[in-house]
């Protein structure tokens, strides 16, 4: 298998789920359109009977005939299985309908998706029977570049029980506490709150010190981690900035700069390299560029004003992007680096002109 077409397939299939997702109002339309391009993605043949099963008879206790959406056979075994659900579905109620098919057979992987997430499950608590939480969580439209090496697991080529149940509890316990921090991050609980205090306020932690605290540390929790990530993009950046060459610009930018009021300051081109950065994975980077102007520095792809990304602003209390998005969306920043913040959508907004 190779990656880079894997990789390039799924950013094409999360594209497909995103244009077609409004449009899209059933199971069986889900089914078609998203799930099963999604299993050709795998490297699995859906026209072959013997590896591809749908409606596969799962038998649950008194009650016989249960039917799953579908199996994957390999080596003549029900390897796994893949209860579908609308796109307009979420998934968490329906975890314990996979969980009675999956005790009932001899699958080793079950997996939940409505067509954008995908939720994977395994045994890991207790042989033969399905976990209550996934090992693995992916979104089909911002599928992460640490989570294409655990898909690629699941493809025809690759696949290995033993590989994927060895990572599989390194990746549940891995996610679960990244879900377990951001949540914290986002609102922090009392628990938490009291525990952080334990080492900080030697005073009585009682409702009214928790609530004291409560916008504090999560202030302060927040602040830590924005330093921790403009540090490491501060140091990776120094050297780009300071060896940053002009990209060449139309006719019209040369009669622009010729104002003496135009200067490309090094903000102006850190916010330039961050979307560099950002963008690294999406398009070649010799098809940015930027324009300066009196009002505003454009950042923009293949020079054309007509695919703007974003712009950036600096006044005396800081500075503001304006993305190109649907509706123009303002964001106040402490400093060019806070641009990172928003990768998801400037990488969105990119992937409409492709």
């Amino acid at each position: 298998m190779e990656m880079d077409k894997f990789k390039e397939d799924l950013k094409q299939l999360g594209k497909r789920v995103i244009e077609l997702k409004d449009s899209i109002g059933t199971e069986e339309a889900t089914k078609t359109s998203l799930i099963m391009p999604f299993f050709v993605t795998l490297g699995y043949d859906l026209f072959n009977p013997t590896e591809f099963i749908p409606e596969f008879t799962a038998d649950v206790g008194i009650k016989k005939g249960e039917k799953v959406d579908y199996a994957i056979v390999l080596d003549g075994k029900p390897t796994i299985l893949i209860e579908a659900k609308s796109i307009n579905e979420p998934l968490t109620k329906h975890d314990s309908q996979l969980f009675r098919y999956f005790g009932t057979t001899e699958s080793k992987f079950g997996i939940l998706t409505n067509g954008q997430e995908y939720k994977f499950f395994t045994d890991l608590d207790e042989p033969n029977k399905m976990d209550l939480s996934p090992f693995l969580t992916v979104d089909i439209t911002k599928i992460k570049d640490n989570q294409l090496p655990e898909l690629a697991k699941f493809h025809k080529d690759n696949f290995d029980v033993d590989k994927i149940t060895n990572s599989a509890a390194e990746l549940k316990y891995l996610y679960s506490l990244k879900d377990y921090l951001s949540s914290e991050l986002d609102e922090p609980t009392d628990d938490f709150i009291k525990f952080l205090l334990n080492e900080i306020y030697d005073g009585m932690k009682t409702k009214q010190i928790i609530d004291k605290f409560k916008p504090i540390i999560k202030k302060g929790l927040n602040q830590f981690v924005s330093e921790r990530v403009n540090d490491k993009l501060s140091a990776a950046l120094k050297s780009s900035v300071s060896t940053e060459e002009p990209e060449v610009q139309s006719e019209s930018d040369t009669t622009e700069k010729a104002d003496a009021q135009i200067i490309t300051t090094p903000e102006e081109l850190e916010a330039y390299t961050i979307c560099k950065v950002v963008l690294k994975d999406t398009i070649p980077l010799d098809r940015l560029f930027y324009r300066d102007n009196r009002s505003y520095f454009n950042i923009l792809l293949d020079d054309n004003i007509r695919k703007w990304i974003l712009r950036v602003r600096f006044n005396s209390t800081g500075m503001k992007i304006e993305l190109n998005d649907e509706d123009h969306t303002v964001y106040e920043l402490e400093n060019s680096i806070s641009i990172y913040n928003y990768s998801d959508e400037i990488v969105k907004i990119v992937e409409r002109f492709l």
